[in-house]
């Protein structure tokens, strides 16, 4: 065999080597949407089951929906109040803001503690106190308090939502609180501190979550909520909550498809990495991936960030091009890796089934053919004559 053939021989079993890419494999059980099985069906399905009842509740008393909703608020740091005091002028009358220890502080180095208290039980313990210190006589209703503004409070979120923890609901812009106050009423109703809005700012429902099983607990009781409604658009009875409040979603095990959208339950969008290096881009800012690109609505799937990131269209040659999606199974908590022709995700009308949905911190990678395009080849083999020929030449 001469230098050449030798050369040529070696270029074609270096192409022969590139040419082949491993398909990826996942362990078992990091499957949870069906969309992320292949085709031939040769991937377990996921096993969806009935939402369990939460350990927490045990022991504590059920309540209805109903009578959680009308048992009077408790108060919570950051909550304003306004004290009146017959006959004062000024000295003790005023507005006060629960400090961050949930106490008032008033004149006289007068602190009481306000918090988890309600506007009754708080103005009966301040009117004791002011006549206990000889600073008012004990007349009925000689000291009268009114709640003006609820403030944020923490609340604790827990099972199938994407970023469980204590979250804070129901902050308002400094703006508004000054309008609050400068209002000449008394009583306030915040919106944002609701159940619905706890979901939300613990990263919302996941596509496992029972809608039909959402468990509010509040000190020794507790309650279950069907808040289905809130992704179609019908009529939920969303709780206020208090400081204090736990929350709990059940998880069926599996993912719904009904799940992935937004609303006032779910996230409203996502974030996911992108890669895209394949033919003609050199670097994702060539590919035109950037900031935008990457923050997608929830209830995106796959195809359409890979169009997000540029990876469908282009010449012939990129017919054979190729995508990868890693995931993270948010019950598990295992990776998986799902490969997919793109040409068949545009091209086939069965894609819906195959055709997996993006979560939040996904990534996409997409990239050239398995077998080598054209200008690969042409490149590669350049590359290894080029040598041989220059040797020649220089002989």
């Amino acid at each position: 065999m001469n230098f050449k053939s030798a050369i040529l021989l070696g270029s074609a079993l270096n192409l022969s080597a590139c040419a082949a890419m491993e398909r990826p494999s996942n362990g078992s059980g990091s499957i949870y949407a069906v969309q992320q099985a292949n085709r031939a069906g040769q991937v377990e399905k996921p096993q969806c089951h009935t939402a369990t009842v939460p350990n927490e509740i045990q022991n504590l008393r059920f309540v209805g929906a109903t009578e959680m909703a009308s048992s009077p608020d408790t108060l919570a740091a950051g909550d304003r109040l306004r004290l009146m005091v017959s006959g004062d002028k000024d000295q003790l009358t005023g507005t006060y803001v629960i400090a961050a220890d949930g106490t008032i502080q008033m004149q006289g180095q007068l602190r009481i503690r306000a918090a988890g208290k309600t506007v009754m039980a708080l103005q009966s313990e301040i009117s004791e106190q002011l006549v206990a210190r000889q600073l008012v006589r004990g007349l009925s209703n000689g000291v009268r308090i009114s709640q003006v503004e609820l403030g944020g409070v923490p609340v604790s979120v827990a099972g199938a939502v994407f970023d469980k923890g204590t979250v804070r609901v129901g902050e308002r812009q400094a703006e508004v609180r000054d309008l609050n106050l400068s209002q000449d009423v008394t009583g306030d109703m915040n919106a944002g501190r609701s159940v619905t809005t706890a979901l939300r700012a613990a990263g919302g429902a996941r596509p496992d979550a029972d809608p039909k099983s959402v468990f509010l607990i509040r000190g020794d009781v507790w309650t279950q909520l069907d808040l289905s409604g809130a992704l179609d658009g019908s009529l939920v009875n969303d709780l206020q909550v208090t400081a204090g409040d736990q929350i709990i979603i059940a998880s069926v095990g599996c993912s719904q498809n009904h799940m992935v959208r937004p609303s006032a339950i779910t996230m409203p969008g996502i974030r996911v990495y992108m890669s895209n290096l394949s033919r003609p881009a050199s670097n994702n800012a060539s590919a035109a991936i950037g900031k935008e690109s990457t923050s997608l609505p929830y209830g995106t799937r796959f195809l359409q960030g890979l169009v997000s990131a540029n990876c469908v269209g282009g010449s012939a040659m990129n017919a054979g091009r190729s995508a990868v999606l890693i995931s993270r199974n948010p019950v598990t908590g295992q990776s998986i890796v799902i490969s997919r022709s793109v040409e068949r995700l545009v091209r086939e009308a069965d894609r819906d089934a195959y055709d997996p949905y993006l979560m939040p911190g996904d990534s996409i990678a997409c990239y050239d053919s398995a077998a080598m395009n054209l200008r690969d080849v042409v490149s590669t083999v350049s590359e290894a004559i080029t040598p041989y020929v220059l040797f020649n030449n220089v002989k």
